[in-house]
């Protein structure tokens, strides 16, 4: 894509009669208890499984149908409001989602716990896109910035505060409220957007117009498609490690329906649909491309790290769950700070000089985490965090701002879906990604590490030497004492291993930021001075 400047000509439409910022605070409310909810769970599954008599593989699948049915309704969800409205899109997804947080709460057994979930990620896959879609339309180009920043606050904070909510919750009361504490904020979010928010014309014009050229036209195929095709693919991501992957036939056989199922999406959306389901040519605009290309990847760093960090202090420095959230909480109260700064500077440097120096300071931390071993202290870990979490915003804010810049009117709900899609496409496959390369290269350390674990080893003689001289001195017997040895030896041999394999994937990471620092210099330059128009709601 050429460099040279894009001037983006806007319409200058109504104001809205509400403050847009209460708006922004409004629709934040349901994004914060919908992002929150796809990790609040993670630190409660052995609880949920104990509870309701199933074992951890089957319990794991509380965290996979809630994915598999948000990965489902997402792409398909800007359709879906422009033939039902907007605002009545918006306020049934919440009130589905609050509704299926009470039966989840409720649920008797895993079967109807794993339904409920269903229903709740059905729910919860249709918010996000209608958000920052009221959003792109409710705010001027110049505020857009700050708006997104807003609701960035809620997107990456809900999963630094959700384990920790969750373990302390499940510890002092019960594993079922980590869902019925949505039920207030489900209930005021209803009753405020039911009073503030209102359809744009555009809006308005594209749901008049679904119904005026035939009325509900459902693309059968496209959506039997579209279904197949995400939810074998989420299945892939969340088993693959578990079945190791390819050698495993019923990983194969889901890759292979969902590879079928979304090229047939593509030929299908494209060439033959009349009436699509997902708005598949907005990505023949190469700007928005490249910005859905690089929320993939917002959503692959993001999402990655905030398993392995809590994850690394549990496996080896003995964390328990309540503290190894609150290693992630100093990241969630930088990111509240510098959101608000990265909208105000997105309105006067060019966003992807914002985004490249965003790259390059998440780079950064990743790379100061490679420098970590099992005696780091909860403080240097916590600041590591909160250095990595100040790029982020800087790379969030300006590409949301950059991705809504010059879309034709009425597409900002299609647009919404796909941005989603990809954010949370990158966070399935960056899980999977590091889990599996943590177990490979942990392997793969081990097996180094044995090779030195021999009698002509002096080292290995002598720490062997101490650790049954020190078993022996506790009481044990010679035989018990050599025994205990060999255990402890192993077992520290397995925790350096698993603290080098750790240290791979930051630094996997970390190389993949610069990567991405390329792709955003082809970016297009933004004429800044387009974002001083009005735009109304």
């Amino acid at each position: 894509m050429s460099s040279q400047a894009l001037s983006i000509s806007l319409p200058r439409l109504e104001r809205p009669a509400v403050n847009p910022w209460i708006i922004a605070v409004v629709v934040s409310m349901a994004t914060f208890m919908e992002v929150m909810d796809t990790s609040i769970a993670n630190v409660s599954l052995r609880n949920i499984s104990g509870n309701l008599g199933a074992g951890a593989n089957e319990g794991a699948w509380v965290l996979t149908s809630y994915l598999v049915a948000n990965a489902v309704v997402m792409p398909i969800s800007g359709w879906l409001a422009s033939v039902f409205g907007r605002k009545r899109f918006y306020m049934s997804c919440v009130a589905l989602f609050t509704v299926s947080s009470i039966l989840c709460g409720l649920a008797p057994s895993l079967g109807w716990l794993l339904f409920f979930r269903v229903l709740q990620g059905f729910g919860g896959g249709g918010l996000a896109p209608s958000e920052q879609s009221i959003l792109a339309d409710t705010f001027a180009p110049a505020q857009r910035g700050m708006a997104f920043a807003v609701y960035g606050i809620a997107v990456v904070c809900a999963p630094a505060i959700g384990p920790t909510l969750g373990g302390w919750i499940t510890d002092n009361y019960s594993w079922r409220w980590i869902f019925f504490i949505n039920i207030p904020v489900g209930i005021v979010s209803l009753i405020l957007s039911s009073w503030l928010v209102q359809d744009s014309p555009a809006a308005k014009k594209e749901h008049a117009q679904v119904w005026k050229t035939g009325g509900l036209r459902i693309d059968y195929v496209g959506f039997l498609l579209v279904t197949l095709g995400l939810g074998c693919m989420q299945v892939v991501l969340d088993k693959g490690q578990e079945d190791d992957w390819f050698g495993s036939h019923f990983i194969v056989f889901f890759s292979l329906i969902s590879g079928v199922c979304l090229s047939g999406t593509l030929l299908w959306e494209l060439f033959v649909a009349k009436e699509p389901v997902v708005d598949l040519p907005l990505l023949k605009r190469p700007s928005f491309l490249f910005t859905n290309i690089l929320m993939f990847v917002v959503g692959f760093v993001l999402n990655s790290t905030t398993v392995m960090l809590p994850a690394f202090v549990q496996d080896l420095l003995g964390y328990n769950a309540t503290n190894a959230g609150l290693i992630l909480m100093g990241g969630g109260f930088s990111l509240m700070l510098v959101m608000p700064i990265a909208g105000m500077l997105v309105k006067r440097i060019q966003p992807k000089y914002l985004m490249a120096v965003g790259l390059l300071i998440t780079a950064g931390a990743m790379f100061h985490l490679t420098g970590f071993n099992t005696h780091v202290s909860f403080a240097h870990v916590a600041w590591a965090r909160v250095l990595q979490a100040v790029g982020l915003p800087l790379f969030f804010v300006p590409l949301n701002t950059l991705a809504y810049s010059g879309l034709p009117p009425g597409k900002s709900n299609n647009a919404s879906a796909l941005i989603n899609l990809m954010r949370n496409l990158g966070g399935g496959v960056g899980i999977s990604v590091a889990v599996t390369l943590l177990e490979r290269r942990a392997q793969l350390h081990t097996d180094r590490l044995v090779t030195h674990l021999t009698p002509y080893d002096t080292a290995f003689q002598i720490r062997m030497q101490n650790l049954t001289h020190g078993f022996a001195a506790q009481g044990s017997g010679p035989v018990e004492a050599a025994t205990r040895a060999a255990a402890a030896m192993f077992h520290s041999v397995q925790a350096q291993a698993s603290m080098l394999a750790y240290l791979d994937v930051f630094k996997v990471m970390a190389v993949g930021c610069l990567l991405v620092v390329g792709l955003v210099l082809f970016l297009g330059r933004i004429n800044l001075s387009a974002h001083t128009e009005p735009m109304g709601h």
